[in-house]
């Protein structure tokens, strides 16, 4: 039987790989027959994730998606050793909690670079190359995959910044998908609710955690086992004819047309 989300002799990147969902994807997408090129600045992760992978399955870059000059480097070296990029995870992301009134320019700054800025670098610089390859007549899969969350679409407390930034990266999908529909690349982003990883692990705390999963109709978090499986669907053939798209992964957090 064909597997649709099946994603053999794919090359896909994955920003923030080192850990959570990043890692978590590339394990899965390697599963699924690709190839991964790993990015993050936690070296050391990547190295040992690459290693249990297989060399022949995954490449580690280690740097920042903030960095431009990183990312076209990352892109170019990628393409000339596997001569093409299929996919793009753009998960890369951190955090920088404090309330409005008490929130500092750099904290402001660190999450718009990375978690914002980050994703429009590898956006274009993988787009470049997705659309050269389309044009001189190599009609493989281009799939691109914008990590979002519910703090982008319902706004939250003691984190404008973060809130500020993941609101944005819908946008950054909708035009992207817009103006490279027609080219064949897709673009789409997932939108996540609490996910357990080290970023969640205020919310997950005593403290927190029952008003959280109170509000959450299947009233549990989620794994990042489970929460990379939307993102290799999106990035398979099983979702062909879906761009543009934001996927509420979220236990029911929000729910509407």
């Amino acid at each position: 039987m064909i597997n649709p989300m099946s994603l053999e002799g794919q090359n896909i990147i994955v920003t923030g790989a080192a850990q959570g969902i990043g890692e978590a994807t590339a394990r899965l997408s390697v599963e699924l027959g690709a190839h991964v090129t790993l990015i993050d600045l936690q070296a050391e992760r990547l190295e040992a994730l690459a290693a249990e992978l297989g060399e022949d399955r995954a490449t580690v870059h280690a740097g920042s998606v903030a960095d431009p000059a990183f990312v076209q480097q990352v892109v170019e070296k990628t393409v000339a050793a596997r001569g093409a990029i299929n996919g793009l995870v753009n998960n890369a992301g951190i955090v920088r909690a404090a309330m409005i009134h008490k929130m500092s320019v750099e904290q402001w700054q660190q999450v718009i670079d990375i978690n914002l800025s980050g994703v429009f670098h590898c956006l274009q610089a993988v787009g470049r190359h997705m659309l050269e390859r389309q044009e001189s007549g190599d009609a493989s899969p281009s799939a691109i995959v914008n990590i979002s969350s519910d703090a982008g679409r319902r706004g939250t407390i003691g984190q404008i910044n973060y809130g500020a930034a993941k609101s944005g990266v819908m946008g950054i999908t909708m035009s992207a998908a817009r103006e490279w529909a027609a080219k064949g690349i897709r673009v789409n982003s997932v939108c996540y609710g609490v996910v357990e990883t080290e970023m969640t692990e205020t919310v997950r705390s005593d403290k927190f955690r029952e008003t959280f999963l109170a509000q959450i109709p299947m009233r549990r978090f989620t794994s990042p086992e489970e929460a990379c499986q939307p993102i290799c669907f999106l990035l398979s053939q099983a979702a062909s004819y879906v761009t543009g798209q934001h996927l509420s992964v979220n236990g029911g957090y929000t729910i509407g047309v």
